[in-house]
């Protein structure tokens, strides 16, 4: 039922954010204008510089985790570790409702750690990239709130805020005393009361996965950790500036970076598939901050905002999806381990599985 809610959900983003963005035939006679003034002889600088920050923005975001799985006592090396990520991170963008992020923690399942206490690790690691692209968005709508600022503005702002630090309040909780945690939280949702089986083994799950909360008890782990989520949230958002200059959109570097952490917080809510339509939508919407007019739709600075949003997109699906594809040819990933990580939540692990405590695989 939860999956089939979470395809539904999903698809009716899809057909939301694609009715939000989809041209009509004037637009689309100025979108194709916005296009073809595009350049390759000036273009192509910008492009070389966006995919030097997307290789930096992707080798921050791969090899970051092996600092949230040390304090469980797994380290995967580097070869291993980017091939895994970069498959994961290919299906977290094709799978619909974000069931991609169980993918990774699957195929950590021959190194040394239960797929729980690994999905543990990415549950901390998505709480701590949302409070940080939470607060640089609170930051920067601060700086703009007045009365000509949107109405929806700061209600995003404090909703995307108060979400995921919620979510560290559960994980400093669960981690002082993760059992009462759990039951007070499988209680409060009347689970054990309609579904009592169901409920015992979400909460013997839970408990698996708070052990991968061990990260924020190794200070300096998790200061390695945020040191590299710095860096790639700062590449990240120095290219959506960079790229916008290409489309000569007079974007401040300030507002690159709102732009990308509001199309941050977007895609964390249930994914369309690719983010057709979503990651655009999102990205005209933060635009629409520090470029007023992108939104009224006809005018050429719509199109030209639409036809930058289409390219970055482009651009990251065959990112991810070339990587993935690497990662899949990869030594270290096969077609086989994709789809035994499709059982990383199975009630028992394989027989012979290492202990959480044991050393990783090279």
């Amino acid at each position: 039922m939860k999956l089939a809610i979470n395809i539904f959900l999903s698809l009716a983003m899809l057909a939301l954010c694609l009715w939000l963005v989809w041209p009509g035939a004037a637009e689309r006679h100025e979108l194709g204008a916005a296009f073809q003034r595009l350049e390759l002889r000036t273009f192509a600088p910008y492009l070389a510089v966006y995919a030097g920050l997307q290789i930096i923005v992707h080798v921050c975001r791969s090899l970051r985790w092996n600092h949230l799985l040390a304090p469980l006592g797994v380290k995967v090396p580097a070869g291993p570790l980017l091939a895994i990520s970069s498959v994961g991170f290919m299906m977290i963008l094709a799978l619909p409702a974000r069931l991609g992020e169980f993918v990774r923690p699957g195929l950590l399942r021959r190194r040394g750690i239960s797929a729980s206490a690994a999905l543990g690790t990415v549950a901390v690691e998505r709480i701590i990239d949302g409070l940080l692209i939470s607060l640089l968005v609170f930051g920067t709508f601060f700086t703009l709130r007045g009365p000509d600022a949107p109405g929806w503005m700061m209600p995003t702002a404090y909703t995307a805020l108060g979400v995921f630090t919620a979510a560290l309040v559960f994980i400093v909780f669960a981690m002082w005393r993760p059992e009462k945690t759990v039951r007070f939280c499988l209680t409060v949702s009347l689970l054990p009361r309609f579904a009592p089986r169901i409920a015992s083994v979400i909460e013997a799950k839970v408990l698996d996965m708070i052990r991968g909360f061990a990260a924020l008890k190794d200070g300096k782990q998790l200061a390695l950790f945020l040191v590299w989520s710095l860096i790639y949230w700062t590449a990240n958002g120095l290219g959506v500036w960079t790229l916008a200059l290409a489309f000569d959109l007079p974007l401040s570097v300030v507002g690159g970076f709102a732009v990308m952490g509001l199309v941050g917080v977007g895609i964390s809510l249930p994914n369309a598939p690719g983010l057709v339509g979503q990651f655009q939508w999102f990205t005209l919407l933060g635009l629409s901050l520090y470029l007023p007019g992108v939104m009224n739709e006809g005018s050429a600075l719509h199109a030209q905002a639409l036809a930058y949003a289409i390219t970055q997109h482009l651009l990251q699906v065959s990112w991810y999806v070339g990587m993935g594809m690497l990662g899949m040819a990869s030594p270290w990933v096969s077609w086989a381990d994709l789809r035994a990580s499709r059982q990383k939540l199975a009630p028992d692990e394989p027989p012979g599985e290492q202990s959480a405590n044991a050393p990783a695989a090279g």
